[in-house]
């Protein structure tokens, strides 16, 4: 057995005896998390469709999906793939800029001197143009264009695809409540970013915002159009969702209105994610209830402690399990969608409440200050990054040991800068998506779906449940990362676009 080998197996052990080993092992590590920021904002880049910019980083990309939308008559260019295929779903695309938009809200001070302000604000207009231009009157929202189930049985580069680009779109006739909430809340919180150094886009975000949620409102209907790659739990999280947005963009009584006399759709929940916003939303009213005291909103409050309790390792309450060496572990699909959202929301609620004065979250048998919350979600980005029983990144293009082949059709054939002949679905499949090779082009920053239950994880581009990346794992893990920008002070961070100081791009 090998050196490496031997101390892999070591680490391992010692995990399997000793949990808090790893976890405080990980708490401990120190990682570079501006590089790890800089390259989580750059994966959009590798994620866009339509005709790139000029300022296009990611160099082994090119123009795709040109015609969307023609079918209709309208313009459905641009968006992101929302993962390793070529289809953009409009759903988990607005929780992806939603995410992306929280991070410049709550970290502009941190983010604008490291630099990286100005290409996460970048990404998340690419995301809202694509909204807007999909919100073609106040009726009618596009929420799809492609065929999933023809999209997935074939390997092509986007530059390549001849698969149908088909459309979905949700209506008065045909609604999807989660679809327009979630556009609703995307534009409300990408206005709060651009209200500043764009008013007048600001301001039509906020237009298109308010008529989404008015459409999302008074056409109730549960979303199937995704299905069966993103099928809905339920409508109530996301109407909260935008609702909640729109009233910290606007500050409008009509919107906390409606959050207060629909409270009864929120409670405890263990998990934030494209499909479950409802932590989300606790943590955002939480935050307004401790600025002005409004007992209607305790219970939100009440609910984000709840949270705190089911993930935090040993809070007696716990609802979210931990791998061997310290990891959430909600379920096998994607994991670390569940783990950069928990780690999002831990950072910034600690942080809202050490501003507020409030120093502990009780648990029934622990009491958690805020440092211990922030310092077990930095531990979660820890792990992520490297500080693992496998000592293995897993976000492509940090560290030295990260994956190699990932699920990813533009990533894993040649780029047509060169290649430029135009390979098809069933050569795709049968000389790139097949061979154990790594991938031709680095799709750097893409945060994988992660290590097993065990914390084991094969580099094999086959098992798209661990190895493909998603946006929405990538968009809460610029806001975690975003604020650990400054590790000795990221407890005290405030607001710099809160208070009004936003610097223009």
């Amino acid at each position: 057995m090998y050196k490496e080998e031997v101390s892999l197996v070591a680490k391992l052990l010692l995990c399997a005896m000793a949990l808090g080993w790893c976890a405080e092992a990980a708490s401990t590590a120190s990682h570079n998390y501006s590089d790890a920021l800089g390259k989580a904002i750059l994966f959009f880049e590798g994620q866009r469709s339509g005709e790139l910019p000029l300022s296009q980083r990611v160099k082994w990309r090119g123009d795709s999906a040109l015609t969307d939308g023609q079918l209709d008559h309208v313009n459905l260019r641009g968006g992101y793939y929302d993962a390793g295929d070529n289809v953009k779903f409009g759903w988990p695309m607005s929780f992806s800029v939603t995410l992306l938009s929280w991070a410049g809200i709550h970290y502009g001070r941190l983010l604008s001197p490291a630099g990286h302000l100005g290409h996460l604000r970048s990404a998340i207009r690419w995301g809202a143009d694509f909204t807007l231009r999909a919100h073609v009157n106040s009726t009618t929202l596009y929420t799809q264009v492609g065929d999933g189930n023809a999209d997935h049985e074939c390997w092509e580069r986007p530059e390549d695809m001849d698969t149908p680009r088909t459309l979905y779109k949700i209506s008065k006739s045909s609604p999807g409540t989660e679809a327009a909430a979630d556009a609703a809340a995307a534009l409300a919180s990408a206005y709060l970013v651009f209200r500043r150094g764009r008013p007048k886009f600001a301001a039509k975000l906020l237009v298109h915002s308010r008529s989404l949620f008015e459409f999302a409102n008074k056409y109730r209907g549960s979303y199937t159009g995704s299905c069966p790659f993103y099928c809905s739990s339920g409508y109530q999280d996301e109407l909260l969702w935008a609702a909640a947005w729109l009233f910290k963009a606007t500050k409008s009584p009509k919107y906390l209105r409606f959050v207060i006399d629909n409270q009864v759709w929120s409670q405890p929940a263990s998990e934030f994610s494209w499909d479950s916003k409802i932590v989300g939303v606790q943590t955002l009213l939480a935050k307004e209830y401790l600025a002005v005291k409004n007992k209607e909103l305790a219970e939100y409050k009440t609910q984000a402690d709840s949270f705190v309790c089911a993930v935090m390792p040993k809070s007696g309450h716990v609802q979210v399990q931990t791998t061997p060496g310290g990891l959430l572990f909600t379920r096998d699909a994607a994991n670390l969608q569940y783990v950069s959202s928990a780690a999002l929301l831990l950072l910034i609620y600690s942080n809202t409440l050490q501003s507020a004065g409030v120093n502990a979250v009780h648990c029934s048998s622990a009491e958690f200050s805020t440092h211990q919350i922030s310092s077990f979600a930095k531990s979660q980005v820890d792990y992520i990054l490297g500080k693992n029983p496998l000592g293995f990144s897993y976000m492509v293009g940090y560290g030295d040991k990260y994956p190699k082949r990932i699920h990813h059709r533009g990533a894993s054939v040649p780029s047509v800068k060169k290649l430029p002949r135009k390979v098809t679905c069933k050569e795709g499949y049968t000389s790139w998506f097949s061979t154990a090779d790594p991938n031709p082009n680095s799709h750097v920053g893409a945060i994988v779906g992660g290590p097993n239950s065990n914390d084991w994880f094969d580099d094999v581009r086959s098992d798209s449940v661990h190895s493909e990346p998603t946006t929405y794992i990538n968009a809460a893990f610029v806001g975690a990362a975003a604020a650990l920008l400054d590790e000795h002070s990221f407890l005290e961070i405030t607001s710099d676009i809160d208070g009004g100081k936003l610097i223009d791009v």
